[in-house]
């Protein structure tokens, strides 16, 4: 695992080549196998294949979000805060496992946060792609995660640089 974390970087620049579909299985498995809070799995997800609906998802907030456009796939995660008052956490640790998960089977992948974000002036990002994907209101989009393959190279985390002086224990120091 503390290998799949090292490599694990941000990519936004993708290769234009189809992610099959025992590697789309896999991410659909490892999403509804994350976990949550007392079990109640208030997330859902959109995945998005279509290159005109990237394109316009590419455009739900002014920055960090345009590399959508030329990636295979975007996942859109969802949360229902009438399921759990702790969504946005459960949506967080399933997003963060989708991504692991493409790492782990030679995808590339970035998140890009859609919650409490302005899409212009008047719209809310998360008002946005609700409308694009006909989500009800009463589903909550946390961050759309684009996947492909990657068409760049990061160089890994340096174990050596890890701040240790953040950890603490069995008192804050």
């Amino acid at each position: 695992m503390i290998d799949i974390l090292t490599k694990r970087r941000s990519i936004r620049k993708y290769k234009d080549q189809e992610i099959e579909e025992e590697k789309l299985d896999t991410l659909i498995k490892a999403a509804l196998l994350s976990p949550s809070s007392k079990d109640r799995k208030p997330w859902e997800f959109i995945l998005i294949k279509d290159k005109e609906t990237l394109q316009k998802l590419s455009k739900s907030k002014q920055k960090g979000i345009q590399f959508i456009e030329n990636a295979t796939l975007g996942i859109v995660v969802l949360g229902d805060e009438q399921i759990s008052d702790v969504w946005v956490e459960d949506t967080t640790i399933a997003a963060t496992i989708i991504q692991l998960t493409a790492e782990s089977i030679g995808l590339g992948s970035c998140w890009s946060q859609i919650r409490n974000r302005p899409h212009d002036e008047v719209k809310t990002a998360e008002k946005y792609v609700q409308e694009i994907l006909n989500i009800p209101e009463n589903k909550r989009v946390e961050c759309i995660i684009g996947i492909g393959y990657p068409d760049e190279e990061i160089a890994p985390h340096n174990l050596h640089e890890l701040k240790f002086e953040k950890v603490h224990i069995d008192k804050y120091k």
